[in-house]
């Protein structure tokens, strides 16, 4: 699963305009022009065909910043805090994870009914391992399966 995939999925789940997607990335320190939005938002060809549709890769930076803006966008500018966040370079999945737990404002009994609704069933020992700084005895990587079902359940859960 790659960044574009993710970010498209969170947009869908969340409902996000274009332009909003565009004011998240400037709230996270992120400059991006109107034009490029949905060239972002285009799921990156499988293959190199000639009649694939354009699209810009998104780096692991600039998803965290994202994230970042999103949490921004979300609950609002932190107190005292003079521009964005530096961005950590931790394992894009348990990143994700954390930032959507913030701006999202879910608690570790939301993460796991919102995994439960997608028909996957989590331990709240595994949650703790995922939320774990890396580098910790007991932090684990949260795989690409776990995270499309998180993704499919904010889907299931946000969306009417």
């Amino acid at each position: 699963m790659d960044n574009n995939d993710i970010l498209i999925r969170l947009r869908y789940a969340l409902d996000l305009k274009n332009s909003d997607v565009k004011e998240i990335f400037a709230l996270g320190g992120e400059k991006v022009d109107a034009v490029d939005v949905p060239l972002i938002l285009t799921k990156t060809p499988e293959s190199d065909d000639e009649g694939a549709e354009a699209n810009i890769p998104l780096a692991n930076d600039q998803l965290e910043r994202f994230l970042n803006g999103l949490i921004t966008f979300n609950r609002g500018p932190k107190p005292g805090n003079s521009g964005p966040p530096e961005v950590s370079g931790e394992h894009i999945n348990n990143l994700i994870l954390k930032k959507l737990r913030i701006a999202l404002e879910l608690t570790s009994e939301d993460l796991l009914d919102l995994w439960k609704l997608a028909g996957i069933n989590v331990s709240k020992g595994e949650l703790g391992a995922f939320l774990r700084k890396e580098g910790h005895k007991n932090y684990k990587e949260l795989g690409d399966q776990l995270m499309r079902n998180l993704l499919k359940g904010i889907t299931l859960n946000y969306r009417p």
